[in-house]
């Protein structure tokens, strides 16, 4: 199921709205040039980590107001039929899916983009971490692979032995015998983790659109 398009934008950091400056200075600066995202979000943390509290103040009050707005909109949004949150409580005892190779190479590597980037909105985060992903060589990514893999198969393990048990897992009850199990739940999962992620994610998508043209 796709993302309601009348649900609230998700609130926006106080970075975020300097990032949202700053790329409008480059335009300004430089019309017509695109930007080089990792070296532009280089610059701008450090242009945050050397701006005073005064400085950063008027951000900070950008995103106050900002979350007085979702949060009222999300007060009166009423999620579509059939959305997510009539969803069967799941068992805890479950065996829990396993990540991707990219989830993975993530759980490694987000303390550190975090730590680069002080103040950093979580799109940001998934987004540097993607465009890291995709400029690994497949013999720098083997590594990750192999350890999803050895996940993927300790879970169909614990699942196997938790359905001999007369357990259920999420995702399970349309799959039949050969389906792996927690595909569906996978997918509700990410859903409901990313939410706010996704949001700032598109916004972010929209903005390097802009820059490009």
């Amino acid at each position: 199921m796709g993302k309601d398009p009348n649900k609230p934008r998700g609130k926006t950091s106080s970075y975020a709205f300097f990032v949202q400056t700053c790329r409008e200075e480059h335009k300004k600066k430089n019309p017509g040039t695109s930007v080089n995202f990792s070296e532009f979000s280089k610059k701008c943390s450090e242009r945050w980590r050397t701006m005073s509290s005064k400085e950063k103040g008027k951000f900070e009050e950008m995103a106050k107001t900002d979350k007085v707005r979702y949060d009222r909109e999300m007060k009166n949004y009423v999620p579509p039929k059939g959305a997510k949150g009539g969803k069967k409580k799941k068992d805890p005892n479950a065996p829990k899916r396993p990540p991707s190779a990219f989830f993975v190479f993530c759980s490694d590597h987000r303390p550190k983009v975090k730590g680069d980037n002080p103040g950093i909105s979580i799109g940001d985060i998934a987004k540097k971490l993607g465009e890291m992903w995709s400029k690994l060589s497949p013999k720098e990514k083997s590594p990750y692979e192999q350890k999803a893999m050895k996940l993927k198969e300790k879970y169909e393990k614990d699942v196997a032995a938790y359905r001999a048990k007369g357990g259920k897992p999420d995702g399970a009850k349309k799959g039949g015998p050969g389906r792996p199990a927690g595909k569906k739940a996978e997918a509700d999962d990410d859903d409901d983790e990313d939410e706010d992620e996704e949001d700032e994610e598109e916004e972010d998508e929209e903005d390097e659109d802009d820059d490009d043209e």
